[in-house]
């Protein structure tokens, strides 16, 4: 088992201590960020493993406050009103939920609006709220730290746009380097003169002088807020992709560019009737597709990932120390979810480490999904029997977790359906098998396999029972009894270690005991 060497130079055993453990990071359990945007105003709510939490608590408002904004350079009026009452319900929220740590911070729109100021001292006066106003630059590293919250090794440039901004910020080496901000936002855009031309020459100037500031070619540009989440959702729509999980959901040049004259075609019904996505929000798609089609134009990426993380999580992952910042969300998400709910917590490592002759020549990306699947294997127990291989394949593609690819997901979900199930033939799930090439689907079966028969083939430890022993020149798979192990391979035991092998293309041996 490999540990990890941070930049510190400390070491992190994936099956270590948790940091959560610890007082500093346990403070972070539930820390709470209220996002007074442009057009949305949310509070989050973090909770569960500090490195890879999950969302406590989630509520939005599309109260539009920078709506008319450049036009007249004051909030919108309604919004104002929408706004106050929606911040006066967050915070006896935050105090019903005993939230200690509230960060609330107010972005374009307040930053630049005459009545910004006064707009604070109300909410201050009216709800305890102090709202912090962040500049540009700020912003986009909060939303470039958001991203490094879910990709930790993520590389590229962060792209998030709001109502009235758009911000940018390299990434690299878990590290924000040069950023900046920009009136692209789709409110501004929507006061831009000179029709289609003008609108169109007034993205590609803005954009054009970003691609100098921060260069062109990137590997990647992870697009980060709700315009581009809802434009990603109509690319689904569009390639009748199988998910609907939008977090790190891929698109190439070319399906932006196609997307952008699909969207161009439909009426803001029709892909509301498509996605559900809100009327204020999906207003805003039009706009926000010009912006996408030239930042692929001018910027010229490889390729280009949704983000689901953003400022909020960025601001979350201002509270982090290094050591934490440095661990796996993957496993580290496992790792709570295997202690607040399978029935032998701490299993996980003892059923990875008796497998691990079977895997453990293989590279970094598919031993973490090993440990994962481990940790997660017995985590959806109290479903019933016949639903509860499809119950862990569903849990973990719709998961909320990071550093997990779309691919990912169906691959550590297949695993664990074949941990509870032999055969995947008439699954429900099998649209999402296309995701995976055959000899992915093979190896997760695999996985699965082992999974099934090292859970049952002993309660406490299957190493006390035994010891596995790939053969690869004989091509047999051996395991090795203890005495104790030969009292537990009964015959349903010896079934699944069969099965194994089977799976697996070699002769099933057993010795000893």
């Amino acid at each position: 088992m490999n540990g990890i060497v941070t930049a510190s130079g400390e070491t992190i055993e994936p099956f270590g201590r948790s940091l959560f453990e610890r007082a500093s990071e346990r403070a972070l359990s539930r820390v709470g960020v209220v996002d007074v945007g442009s057009n949305s105003i949310r509070m989050v709510v973090f909770d569960g493993a500090a490195r890879s939490p999950a969302y406590f608590y989630n509520e939005k408002v599309m109260a539009g406050l920078g709506q008319g904004l450049a036009a007249t350079g004051r909030l919108n009026p309604d919004g104002v009103r929408r706004g106050m009452a929606a911040l006066r319900r967050f915070s006896v929220l935050a105090d019903s939920m005993g939230i200690k740590t509230l960060t609330c911070v107010a972005t374009a729109a307040v930053r630049e609006a005459e009545d910004g100021p006064a707009f604070r001292k109300a909410v201050e006066k009216e709800t305890g709220l102090k709202l912090l106003v962040i500049r540009g630059e700020e912003e986009a590293r909060l939303s470039a730290q958001g991203v490094l919250l879910g990709w930790p090794d993520a590389k590229g440039l962060v792209c998030d746009i709001g109502g009235s901004s758009m911000e940018l910020a390299e990434v690299t080496d878990g590290k924000v380097g040069r950023r900046i901000s920009t009136p692209l936002g789709p409110f501004r855009l929507q006061q831009v003169k000179g029709g289609a031309s003008g609108l169109r020459n007034h993205i590609r100037d803005a954009i054009e002088v970003a691609a100098e500031r921060l260069g062109r070619g990137h590997e990647q540009i992870y697009l980060v807020g709700g315009s581009w989440r809802a434009i990603a959702r109509l690319d689904m729509e569009r390639a009748r992709y199988p998910m609907t999980v939008l977090h790190e959901y891929r698109m190439t040049p070319q399906a932006v560019t196609d997307t952008v004259k699909w969207i161009g075609n439909k009426t803001v019904s029709e892909m509301r009737a498509m996605t559900g996505i809100s009327q204020s929000r999906m207003e805003l798609v039009p706009l926000a597709s010009l912006v996408l089609r030239q930042l692929v134009q001018s910027l010229q990426p490889k390729s280009l990932a949704v983000s689901s993380y953003g400022i909020r999580e960025g601001l979350l992952y201002e509270h982090m120390p290094t050591g934490l910042r440095s661990r796996d969300p993957l496993i580290e998400a496992a790792r709570f979810a295997e202690r607040q709910m399978a029935r032998m917590p701490g299993f996980g490592k003892k059923l990875y480490q008796f497998l691990e002759p079977l895997f453990g020549d293989q590279p970094p990306d598919r031993d973490r999904l090993v440990k994962a699947a481990c940790l997660l294997h017995d985590t959806t127990w109290r479903t019933h029997p016949e639903y509860r291989a499809d119950a862990c394949f569903d849990n973990v593609t719709r998961a909320n977790m990071a550093a997990l690819s779309h691919p990912e997901r169906v691959f550590l979900g297949l695993s664990l359906l074949h941990r509870y199930k032999n055969s995947r033939s008439n699954s429900p799930m099998a649209p999402l098998f296309g995701l995976l090439s055959d000899k992915e689907i093979r190896e997760a079966e695999v996985l699965g396999k082992a999974l099934r028969f090292g859970a049952m083939f002993s309660v406490k430890d299957p190493a006390e029972a035994g010891t596995l022993n790939l053969q690869r020149k004989k091509n047999q798979l051996e395991l090795k009894l203890t005495k104790t192990g030969r009292a537990l391979m009964g015959e349903v035991a010896e079934a699944r270690f069969r099965s194994l092998a089977e799976a697996m293309g070699v002769t099933p041996v057993v010795t000893g005991g």
